[in-house]
């Protein structure tokens, strides 16, 4: 999120964005601009002003969105030249950390900071150890924490885009689920349909067929049984063509309560199908879902074979042969061709191979060579396990949560993400509580050794000092000053620290007047 966004309504984005960074720019160089334009007014002051807020500019308008350390690099070397850049250092340490996506980089540029710091302050300009450790710790809290800060708040944007993205996967798997519900239900009611209505009308072709053809019936009610026909046949043409726009692959289908297979051969003896039916002992126990597959098999045959071969006799066989049960319903050639009748779509046929490979077999059917038709299953005589029955029945409904590029996200991966996201924000706040503790405390080890080497002076010798005497006869005095805790001190006052930690501040004054000691003095 932007940290100005005071531009008015109804302009494009690029300008909105072009605003803010002017807005920006124009908040960091007031410090900069106010100081060079205040009396008194040094040579060239006017082209080193002009300088300083061009370059403030290059690293507000140009840089700070498309290389944000690079503006931060900018803003550092400036306040070599202007102290007054400092201040502009926190602003663009946050941008930063708000758009950087790497922190690798970013704590690359600060030890190259760091280190370049270091060698110009006490390599080239002779800066003391106090004056370095001041201008660290500058580094630390106005560059460091503020980057810290807004790295912190970029991962916070990140966890709310992951928790709102996590909602919609939530919505799309909840959409799906009522989806799959409905197409289930489109199937089951599809497949009723097919199974029970496509089955009876079927019959009822059959019968009045048969009345047709009967021989002591006059012409008036043979024209009537004709026009049954014609309509039973017009009906189930109807019934496929609905069925088409319900069915979906993979669907179920109910069978009549308590009807098996003995019952749909009676029932199509009873409507003049020649059915000759031979089962096993062994298949009247099997499992729920090959018991189904085998009823669903010979009622599509019978179904077919009393629509396309009439008067053809049907042989119905269910045998077992270890663990598999094969299903055959053959019938031959009907005996006075096929009624007339809309060609098949064939569905009925792609339907039950699928319920047969849900059960775990496979179905082979086909016209004989004699003009006649074989339905042939292979089942399973055991039940499937049913993680299998799972992940079959779910094919084709979960493609929609694959992770190739470009597909819907899945739940399980927003939460994924969700998680990943929190951690980084509990991660990222930590740091940035810790990490700034932690660095001054290293910077204080790193300080605290250098300030007080040869500086210490304890109590007991400062108080064996005495005053009068020659600067050669005072014994215990260390080989090195401290910085002199201000400029307007006496030239001739050396300080001494008692090795206070971590500052090591000045503790001790001695001041000398032509070689001797005049005053000790402690300072507060």
């Amino acid at each position: 999120m932007p940290i100005f966004d005071f531009s008015p309504p109804g302009l494009s984005d690029r300008w909105r964005r072009l605003l803010r960074d002017v807005l920006l720019w124009a908040v960091v160089a007031a410090p900069v601009g106010y100081a060079g334009f205040s009396p008194p007014y040094p040579r060239y002051a006017l082209p080193l002003v002009v300088g300083k807020l061009v370059l403030l500019g290059v690293a507000a308008v140009l840089a700070n969105r498309r290389a944000p350390l690079a503006a931060l690099v900018l803003v550092v070397l400036g306040s070599v030249v202007d102290g007054n850049f400092v201040f502009a250092i926190p602003v663009f340490s946050y941008l930063a950390g708000r758009r950087s996506a790497s922190a690798g980089r970013a704590a690359g540029v600060f030890v190259l900071i760091a280190a370049g710091g270091t060698a110009l302050n006490l390599g080239v300009l002779g800066t003391g150890p106090a004056t370095w450790f001041l201008l660290a710790s500058v580094l630390l809290f106005a560059a460091v924490f503020p980057w810290l800060v807004g790295r912190y708040r970029r991962q916070q944007q990140e966890l709310a885009d992951a928790g709102r993205r996590h909602v919609e996967a939530l919505t799309r798997e909840e959409r799906g689920a009522a989806e799959r519900i409905r197409l289930r239900e489109r199937a089951r009611i599809a497949g009723e349909m097919h199974d029970s209505l496509g089955h009876d009308l079927s019959l009822i072709a059959l019968r009045a067929a048969a009345l047709e053809v009967a021989a002591d019936l006059d012409d008036r009610h043979r024209a009537a049984a004709g026009e049954l026909r014609a309509s039973v046949s017009a009906a189930t043409e109807r019934l496929h063509e609905i069925i088409g726009v319900l069915r979906e692959e993979g669907g179920a289908s109910v069978r009549p309560s308590g009807e098996t297979v003995a019952d749909l051969v009676e029932g199509a003896r009873e409507a003049g199908m020649a059915v000759r039916l031979d089962a096993a002992p062994a298949v009247a126990e099997l499992p729920a879902m090959t018991g189904h597959a085998a009823h669903r098999i010979v009622r599509e045959a019978l179904t077919n074979a009393a629509r396309y071969a009439p008067g053809a006799p049907v042989d119905v066989r269910l045998s077992r042969d270890g663990d598999r049960v094969e299903v055959a319903v053959v019938n031959d050639a009907p005996p006075a061709g096929p009624l007339p009748a809309p060609p098949s779509q064939g569905s009925g046929l792609l339907a039950l191979a699928e319920r047969v490979r849900l059960a775990g077999g496979t179905l082979d059917a086909g016209h004989r060579a004699d003009g006649g038709f074989t339905v042939r299953a292979v089942l399973p005589a055991t039940a499937p396990p049913p993680e299998a029955i799972g992940s079959a029945a779910e094919v084709g409904l979960t493609s929609w949560s694959d992770e190739r590029p470009g597909a819907v996200e899945r739940p399980v991966d927003a939460e994924r993400r969700l998680r990943d996201a929190r951690r980084r924000v509990r991660r990222s706040l930590l740091v940035a509580l810790v990490a700034p503790v932690g660095f001054a405390l290293v910077l204080s080890f790193v300080y605290y050794p250098v300030a007080t080497a040869g500086t210490v002076l304890d109590r007991a010798t400062f108080d064996q000092l005495r005053v009068g005497a020659a600067r050669s006869e005072l014994v215990g005095l260390p080989r090195r000053q401290t910085e002199r805790p201000s400029v307007v001190d006496r030239a001739d006052c050396e300080y001494y620290t008692d090795g206070n930690f971590p500052l090591a501040a000045p503790t001790w004054r001695l001041c000398f007047t032509d070689g001797r000691l005049v005053s000790k003095e402690w300072i507060a």
